[in-house]
């Protein structure tokens, strides 16, 4: 500012300064109005300089005044300049933020106070079928079409979550969908949603675990109670008192091989994985598992079947002798039950080229009809109830089998044909097995 008036005041004296030599009042007048309206000419150039600067955002190129507009100049240059700075760290919040929310497997939309889709990460546009570039500003009803979401979102009520199918969702791969609403600021909402098909099918076979639990263990009790009365309320020979207590005591070790598996499955899944620092030697696991299945065979078919085993190359697996026994045995048993008298049953291990391996057993059974192999290792499945109960079968042999294999990081599979026989392979990774001698065939 003093820069300012002391300009104004030098073309002010200079102006009357020339009226002075002319020796005129009229003139030193005159000259004193020139100087000052030099002045603000001057002044108003720079000032529209300064102006048109600011229009255009130039903050490159700052104009090049002189006094109190340069100082004005340099103050807005340092501020734009801090202004930059901030808005660069925020803008970088604001990515980070966003690619924390992209990254998120959970969906996020953002909707404006009347419902439009203002944001959506990639989650939630996989969720719902959206676009989130294409779909911006369109309602969210008109692209979730489910009547339940729309019931759920008119009615305002967001304590709880509503599920709907997802976009993704086919017949044979279904999608279940949790959406909740949370509004926050002038009526905007926050949309979250989630998958949670793998919660529901879990639940699902909870239920269905616990209904199966509930009925397989009634039939035994309700078995059991009718011949506990018929006994006390009834005369009874001799003969028919041991037959009615032998028919009971068939139930109950019905009942405690159920209570056996279940403990057994609970054990597997409640359990750590087994580690790599036991090794199993298979041969001595097929010999005794095989003398435990003629001794199965003994009781139900006077030892009629014929056992073979094929030990192709002396190897140990890594894991627990426990469960690789169970899982053997459970195939075996199965094997014996399944098999008519004087069918084959046959054991084979060997080490693939890559270094895994496959541990089979097969039986000359009636076979499996095709659409029942996709869900054999389902708990409580039965290809044929009857015929499980007659054997003596709990339903839970090949989900045990399953659990202990994946276990040990393996897999089962299930190869028959009807009228001719079954094979159930367990396959065992490479990291699994440990070859004792590789030159033995």
């Amino acid at each position: 500012m003093t820069g300012r008036f002391v300009g104004l005041l030098g073309l002010i004296a200079l102006g009357a300064l020339y009226g002075w030599y002319a020796d005129s009042v009229f003139w030193v007048s005159l000259g004193s109005m020139a100087g000052a309206m030099t002045w603000l000419a001057l002044d108003n150039w720079r000032f529209h300089r300064v102006v048109n600067w600011l229009r255009a955002e130039d903050w490159a190129n700052e104009p090049k005044v002189a006094h109190g507009w340069g100082q004005l100049v340099e103050r807005i240059r340092k501020l734009q300049k801090s202004l930059n700075g901030k808005a660069r760290d925020n803008q970088a919040r604001l990515d980070e933020f966003l690619a924390a929310i992209q990254a998120s497997p959970n969906g996020v939309m953002l909707l404006d106070n009347q419902s439009r889709i203002e944001w959506a990460n990639e989650t939630a546009s996989e969720h719902l079928g959206i676009d989130p570039q294409r779909d911006l500003m369109q309602h969210v009803t008109n692209l979730i079409r489910d009547p339940a979401f729309s019931s759920y979102l008119n009615k305002g009520e967001f304590d709880s979550e509503v599920s709907i199918t997802g976009s993704r969702a086919t017949a044979s791969k279904p999608v279940s969908v949790a959406i909740r609403v949370h509004p926050y600021g002038q009526k905007r909402k926050l949309l979250l949603s989630r998958d949670v098909t793998a919660v529901q099918q879990a639940e699902a076979m909870r239920r269905d675990f616990v209904a199966n639990v509930s009925h397989e263990i009634r039939t035994p009790l309700t078995v059991l109670s009718g011949f506990v009365e018929t006994m006390q309320t009834l005369e009874l020979a001799d003969v028919d008192r041991d037959h009615y207590l032998g028919l009971m005591a068939q139930q109950a070790e019905r009942m405690q091989s159920l209570v056996s598996d279940l403990l057994t499955l609970s054990k597997l899944e409640g359990s750590p994985a087994p580690n790599r620092q036991g090794l199993v030697l298979t041969r001595q696991l097929i010999d005794k598992c095989v003398a435990d299945a003629q001794g199965l065979s003994e009781v139900l078919a006077g030892g009629s079947h014929r056992f073979t085993s094929d030990v192709s190359h002396d190897a140990q697996l890594a894991g627990s002798v426990d469960e690789l026994s169970s899982a053997l045995g459970n195939l075996l048993s199965n094997a014996v039950r399944y098999t008519p008298a004087g069918g084959r049953i046959d054991v084979r291990f060997e080490v693939l080229p890559d270094g895994s391996a496959n541990l089979s057993v097969t039986d000359t059974g009636p076979g499996i009809a095709p659409e029942h192999l996709p869900r054999l290792t389902e708990r409580f499945y039965r290809v044929d109830r009857s015929r499980s109960r007659e054997t003596g079968g709990t339903g839970l042999g090949l989900a045990i089998v399953k659990h202990a294999i994946q276990r040990h990081g393996g897999q089962v599979s299930i190869r028959s044909d009807l009228g001719v026989g079954s094979t159930f392979v367990l396959h065992f990774p490479a990291d699994r097995v440990r070859r004792v001698n590789p030159h033995l065939r």
